[in-house]
């Protein structure tokens, strides 16, 4: 593995409960390579996904994330400030299992977003605190 990568996982891994986009990584892994390229960084990020050592989150509504968690997890994302939370239920195989043999398709997984408010975002809502400037009306 490059230098270059390496540093990229240990940035996308460094806090499991972190979601960044690509240019939140960037600019995380130039504090250690101060001369890589954005481009670079992308190039990497995809690779990583594709080697399976991180997850990259394309779900309805958002912009692109990667996840430093391999493994198969849900997650929730705010509809308001685009907040997004690792789900805290176990995934469920029995969805897989029902698609087996009633579809042509040959099932390899799933991915599950759940959507709502997050804390801050609900008190606003109901008018408990005051909304920032600029806030994202999702």
């Amino acid at each position: 593995m490059t230098r270059q990568r390496k540093v990229i996982l240990e940035e996308v891994r460094k806090d499991l409960d972190r979601h960044l986009t690509a240019d939140e990584v960037y600019e995380e892994v130039r504090k250690h390579l101060p001369r890589i390229s954005l481009g670079t960084v992308y190039r990497n990020l995809e690779i990583l996904a594709e080697l399976g050592e991180i997850q990259k989150l394309e779900m309805a509504g958002s912009i692109k994330r990667f996840d430093g968690n391999p493994q198969k997890h849900y997650h929730i994302r705010c509809l308001r400030c685009g907040r997004l939370d690792n789900a805290p239920v176990a995934p469920l195989q029995q969805i897989e299992d029902k698609l087996y043999g009633a579809t042509v398709f040959t099932i390899i997984g799933h991915r599950l977003e759940f959507e709502g408010f997050c804390p801050r975002c609900s008190r606003e809502r109901a008018g408990d605190v005051p909304e920032t400037p600029g806030g994202n009306e999702n």
